[in-house]
Formats: structure tokens, C-alpha cells, sequence
């Protein structure tokens, strides 16, 4: 369908992903929707950029490396790791917005232990809101805790206002869709191509932070 001059916005329009930033001391959110179970590649792009890619050897659906898609960041970077980078939506109390939260590992090991008590924590009714403290150990990025605060994660039903912002959740399926084998490959010999021929494309942000 063609539109008018003044509603054109130039190019093509991109859904922005509002994601959770963690903050030192203490956090909370109210964690809705499906889990993201996924592993990423981190490349390094001409432009100096950290480029996340999806390790397509892990299912999803099975949360096991089966090596059903090809995986081709193991042709281009065979020495090359990935890391667990599993995700998930949540409401921050801060201003009331959904968001989607980087989940650190040992924060989620923790939250999985307290459900066994607490139950479901995205259950509506019967969820409860996740108390965690951020805390540095160390003088590097990565030197960073994560503790849980049990005693502070009550049970409680979601307010008519916060039912009304997920009303109309996404699956994170759709929110961080899996990229195909062919368009990895794409991107790959992209990001590969000698500095003076070609840089990191523009599109491609950091997903995650490492602290």
C-alpha cells in the first residue's frame, strides 16, 4: 500500500527491544511470558562492535545441543565458545514497562530453587516479584554476584495496570526471533570481510552485557 509523503519515515522501521539494565544493590522485577532458552556466539565485528550470534547446534525447544541446523560460527571461529544466553520479558516497578531481561546464570539457578517454595514466578496470580542484589567482587567487569533475596520475593497477583501492559505480550520467539542458517552465513561473511572492504553492519547492537 502506498502512503503519503509526510508519513514516510525514510527507510525501514525497526521494533526497538526495551531491555532491563541491572543496577548495583538492589533490583526487582515481576518476570511474565515464556522463557528464551539459547546459546550465543560473541564475534567481533570490523568496527569493533560485539556482535551476538545464536548458536544454532542448540534446540531451543529441547534445550540440547543436537546439531539439527548447521552451525556455520564453528566454520568461520572454530576455536570460538558459546555462552548461555538465556532471556526472558519482565515488568520493571521502576516505571512500570515491560522489558526484556538478559538473564545471568546464577541468578536463574537461584530463581529456579526458590520456585520450588515460592511456585511459578510468572504465574499472574500467584507469581511474585524477583528481589536480587547486584554486587561487585572485583575490579573487572565480570567480577560481579548476583544473590537472590528470598525473603523478599512475596507471592501477589498482578495489578489491573500491569495485566493491562501484558495483555498483548509476545512470545520471545517472535520478540528475538531465531535467525535462519542462510542468514547467518550472510552476516558472517559480512562481519569477516577485511576492514577496508566492509564493517560490522550498522544494524547489529550488543544484546547483552557481561556484568
Amino acid at each position: 500500500m502506498a502512503i503519503k509523503f509526510n508519513q514516510t519515515k525514510g527507510g525501514a522501521q525497526k521494533d526497538k527491544i526495551d531491555q532491563y539494565t541491572y543496577k548495583e544493590g538492589d533490583n526487582k522485577f515481576r518476570l511474565v511470558g515464556d522463557i528464551l532458552p539459547r546459546y550465543v556466539y560473541w564475534i567481533k565485528g570490523e568496527n569493533g562492535k560485539n556482535i551476538p550470534m545464536e548458536c544454532l547446534a542448540y534446540d531451543r525447544d529441547t534445550e540440547t545441543f543436537n546439531n539439527k541446523e548447521k552451525d556455520y560460527v564453528r566454520e568461520f571461529f572454530p576455536d570460538l565458545k558459546c555462552g548461555w544466553a538465556y532471556a526472558i520479558q519482565a515488568i520493571d516497578p521502576a516505571d512500570g514497562n515491560v522489558k526484556v531481561v538478559n538473564l545471568k546464570k546464577k541468578l536463574m539457578e537461584q530463581v529456579m530453587v526458590a520456585a520450588e517454595d515460592l511456585g511459578d514466578p510468572t504465574d499472574p496470580e500467584t507469581g511474585w516479584d524477583v528481589c536480587f542484589q547486584r554486587v561487585k567482587t572485583g575490579p573487572m567487569a565480570f567480577n560481579v554476584e548476583y544473590r537472590l533475596q528470598a525473603l523478599k520475593c512475596k507471592p501477589r497477583p498482578l495489578t489491573d495496570e500491569e495485566q493491562a501492559k501484558i495483555a498483548d505480550l509476545r512470545s520471545m520467539d517472535d520478540v528475538l526471533p531465531r535467525p535462519t542458517a542462510d542468514a547467518q552465513l550472510e552476516l558472517l561473511q559480512r562481519v569477516t570481510q577485511p576492514a577496508d572492504a566492509a564493517e560490522a553492519p550498522s544494524d547489529v547492537d550488543s544484546e547483552f552485557s557481561i556484568s
